[in-house]
């Protein structure tokens, strides 16, 4: 219940990163936005705006929700399927035949 819960929070959460990044203005010039002019990645101010920290927020939250996810499959998975197998206790190996040395091979 608790993994599927959380793997639905995880589709949604990507869903809305997606958008909420998508929905940025884009202040890039290509390589020359990381030469260290006046218009970087954030501008001026900085990640001031509502919607850098709403994208920050949610990328907090999609981080947190991976580590919750694997920390809950980890636990899932600590037993095997064959932990869980009955035993059956009529198990028989196959006999091969017996060759009689005088009876001839057809």
């Amino acid at each position: 219940m608790t993994a599927s819960f959380l793997l639905i929070v995880q589709i949604i959460l990507v869903v809305m990163l997606v958008i909420a990044v998508l929905l940025q203005k884009s202040s890039s010039i290509g390589l020359g936005a990381y030469s260290g002019s006046n218009d970087s990645v954030f501008g001026a101010k900085g990640p001031a705006s509502f919607l850098s920290k709403t994208t920050f927020f949610i990328g907090f939250l999609f981080v947190a929700n991976t580590i919750a996810l694997g920390y809950v499959y980890s636990k899932a998975s600590s037993s095997s399927v064959v932990d869980n197998m009955v035993q059956s206790t009529n198990i028989t190996a196959p006999v091969a035949p017996k060759n009689n040395p005088t009876t001839p091979l057809k």
